[in-house]
C-alpha cells in the first residue's frame, strides 16, 4: 500500500468511514485473482464484511446496486461489486476526498513532501 493511500485511510479512519478504501481494496484484490473458487471466497467475504445489512462496515450502496450484487452472490466473479466500487469510489472523490485535502494531516504531510502529495487509488 501506498503512503498516499494509507495516509488516506487513516483520515477516514477518523472520519469513521475507513470501510470506504477497505472495500475498495478488497475489490481490487477480487480483480488480482484467478481461481474460481478463491474469486468465490473473496467474494463472499467482501459480501459479508462490507455489502450485508448486518456488518458494522456496511458501505452506503444504491438499491439497485445492492439488488445486482444480491443476485450475481449465487455465481460470483471478478465483476460482480464493479459498480458498488465505482459508487465508492465516487463517493471518496466527491466527499472524502476533498475533506482530506483541506485536513491538517494533509497540509502537514503535503509541507513534508511538497511534490508527491496526491492520493492514487488505482
Amino acid at each position: 500500500m501506498s503512503a498516499g493511500r494509507k495516509a488516506f485511510g487513516d483520515f477516514l479512519r477518523l472520519e469513521y468511514s475507513e470501510e470506504n478504501i477497505l472495500f475498495w481494496q478488497a475489490c481490487e484484490e477480487l480483480k488480482l485473482l484467478e481461481d474460481p473458487e478463491k474469486i468465490d471466497e473473496k467474494a463472499r467475504t467482501i459480501y459479508e464484511d462490507y455489502v450485508s445489512i448486518l456488518s458494522p462496515k456496511e458501505v452506503s450502496l444504491d438499491s439497485r446496486v445492492r439488488d445486482l450484487i444480491n443476485q450475481s452472490m449465487q455465481n460470483p466473479t471478478k465483476t460482480t461489486f464493479d459498480e458498488a466500487q465505482m459508487q465508492i469510489y465516487t463517493l471518496m472523490h466527491r466527499d472524502s476526498y476533498p475533506r482530506y485535502l483541506n485536513s491538517p494531516e494533509y497540509k502537514r504531510i503535503a509541507q513534508i513532501s511538497p511534490r508527491r502529495t496526491s492520493v492514487c487509488l488505482g
